[in-house]
């Protein structure tokens, strides 16, 4: 096989990353980007060899114990049960939230093989018995197996902590009723919240 084709193929590894995808960004590196390829390259290696998972949440981290948990700042009193780093990084970009993490990295889904313990779900016990948090946060994605993986977390914890919630899921900010799937509304529906006061 030929260098080029060996590019070819080893950039379809890569999520969405068709024959024709991997092609066409092959030969942009090759014929325009060559000191990019190379960097590119460079900081691939580097991310395979030092990248780990963080021995206390999860999250990934080139260190033993990420930034998040070593910072000294954030508020023990909340756990935020996420289903990938990209969560994490999604949630610090939007701020407003100060708490710990746990990182599942993957839900349950029987049918791919993924059980409790992959999810790690024993660390996420010793997680919870060494922070003790007043509140755990479920924030898995609104799917089939994220709600499965909710479901399997409350009953899991169930009674070692004051209150498990669950993220909101609904009606997007700006989004219009009319334009929002059944799905969608009916979790917004079932999420509601009160607003006022009840009369009597």
């Amino acid at each position: 096989m030929s260098a080029i084709d060996s590019l070819i193929e080893a950039l379809q590894v890569l999520p969405g990353v068709g024959p024709k995808s991997a092609q066409r960004m092959a030969l942009h590196l090759l014929l325009r980007q060559r000191q990019g390829g190379v960097a590119l390259g460079a900081a691939l290696q580097a991310a395979m060899r030092d990248v780990r998972q963080c021995a206390v949440c999860r999250n990934l981290t080139e260190h033993e114990v990420c930034g998040i948990c070593r910072d000294e700042r954030r508020d023990d009193s909340l756990l935020c049960v996420v289903e990938s780093p990209a969560d994490v990084l999604a949630i610090e970009q939007a701020g407003g939230f100060r708490g710990r993490y746990f990182v599942l990295n993957g839900r349950l889904s029987p049918l791919e093989g993924i059980g409790p313990e992959e999810l790690g779900m024993d660390q996420l016990e010793a997680r919870i018995e060494d922070l003790k948090p007043d509140e755990v946060i479920l924030a898995t994605n609104p799917t089939v197996e994220g709600e499965a993986t909710a479901h399997y977390v409350t009953q899991l914890i169930g009674g070692r902590v004051q209150r498990i919630s669950r993220i909101a899921h609904g009606v997007p900010l700006g989004g219009e009723i009319e334009y929002t799937d059944g799905g969608t509304l009916a979790h917004a529906l079932q999420g509601r919240r009160s607003i006022g006061h009840d009369l009597g």
